[in-house]
């Protein structure tokens, strides 16, 4: 199932300089591929396993207790093979109750809560880890801060998968989501006040541990993040506690922080393929860089705001259903809120796009994203040539 995610015009691409153009004319459309893009060794590993979780236990009844990826045409594969989804309880917990003696459970990609794993143990239900191995890194380096009695600031969105799973390891927690609510604890700790105190407490109350005191925990800390993030926040965020711990406490500086590179490798170096991609004098060129992967997913996230920061048109879609017949996309913005942009691509002239996609995404669902932009291209442009072969492309997407 897995060779049925790949794509054969991807894999031209990379063998043609990372560049093809499909039709002719004003009907003509260039995409340009980032060098490093597309599904993760870690993504391809959790979806292996789980696929053969569903052959091995196929007559029990198997349960998954997040999404595997944020990835909606990933999930929905594993429902289609009989896996069900456990669902979330009104007060942000998961409804256990559906789980029986016998029952297999896979652990996502994100990992699961140690709440969560104890509570399958005691059960005595059979569990299938998919989590990935830079996920478990991350725990490995946090259990060395909680074994030096650290407090664990996190890089990363409270309400994530992951980042709930790796607090779930810490004793004593603060997560901070960006460089600004960074600045702002830092600016705390040089400048404590009652007022200040109770501030600080409201605002991080769903993103720190029970019993969190601001005045006692920032004392000691250790760097970690969810693995998905923005690796130069993140380096900025670990510099600023440095910085701080450093001035408090100038001679205890050593065993009073500490910080390890636990960014994925994956994610970085889509991170940086897109960079160059932004960066490259081509660009100028490009009519918008287009970025395929879950909306939910953060490492996507993260390449929608690079291109976005260097003030170049980027359109975040999740699926080929997202491209319009008329002439139109709905994309997510930035901000997290979904947009429809009319009038998308270019009629009167051909069109250059650069492409890349989210560390979750299979190449196929890329594919399916830039056929449909071809078809749409040789129907709207004056002067096209019909796209080829046109039985394979026949359209099937929304009209906005």
């Amino acid at each position: 199932m897995l060779s049925e995610m790949k794509s054969e015009m991807l894999d031209k691409m990379r063998e043609s300089n990372y560049e093809v153009t499909r039709g002719e004319g004003n009907g003509a459309v260039t995409f340009t591929l980032a060098k490093e893009y597309g599904m993760c060794w870690g993504a391809e590993r959790s979806i292996e396993i789980a696929l053969a979780a569903t052959e091995k236990f196929g007559d029990k009844q198997l349960h998954i207790t997040n999404e595997l990826l944020h990835n909606p045409g990933v999930n929905k594969m594993l429902e289609d093979e009989g896996v069900s989804f456990i669902e979330k309880t009104g007060d942000g917990g998961k409804r256990f109750d559906d789980v029986k003696e016998g029952d297999v459970v896979i652990l996502p990609a994100f990992g699961a809560t140690l709440a969560e794993m104890q509570h399958f143990s005691d059960m005595g239900v059979t569990t299938v880890d998919t989590t990935c191995p830079w996920v478990t890194k991350v725990w490995n380096v946090v259990d060395k801060q909680v074994q030096r009695s650290m407090t664990t600031i996190i890089h990363g969105k409270y309400a994530h998968e992951e980042a709930i799973a790796t607090a779930s390891m810490c004793d004593d927690y603060l997560m901070v989501k960006n460089i600004d609510e960074a600045e702002y604890v830092c600016n705390y700790m040089l400048n404590p006040t009652p007022e200040g105190r109770e501030d600080l407490l409201h605002k991080f109350a769903k993103a720190m541990s029970k019993g969190f005191d601001p005045d006692v925990h920032l004392e000691k800390i250790g760097i970690a993040n969810q693995t998905t993030m923005y690796k130069k926040e993140t380096q900025a965020v670990g510099r600023l506690f440095e910085q701080v711990i450093l001035k408090k406490y100038p001679d205890e500086a050593a065993d009073r922080f500490v910080a390890f590179d636990t960014i994925c490798s994956a994610t970085q170096e889509r991170q940086d393929a897109i960079h160059e991609m932004v960066d490259d004098e081509s660009v100028k060129d490009l009519d918008f860089i287009l970025v395929v992967g879950g909306f939910d997913s953060s490492n996507t996230a993260h390449l929608v705001e690079i291109p976005y920061e260097a003030g170049i048109p980027v359109f975040h879609i999740n699926e080929a259903d997202c491209i319009s017949e008329t002439n139109a996309v709905s994309h997510r913005l930035v901000s997290g809120e979904m947009a429809v942009e009319e009038n998308w691509l270019p009629t009167d002239r051909p069109a250059r796009i650069g492409v890349t996609s989210g560390a979750s995404t299979p190449d196929a669902y890329v594919q399916e994203a830039l056929e449909r932009l071809v078809l749409l291209k040789s129907v709207i442009s004056t002067d096209a040539a019909p796209a080829a072969p046109a039985e394979k492309w026949a359209w099937s997407g929304p009209v906005f």
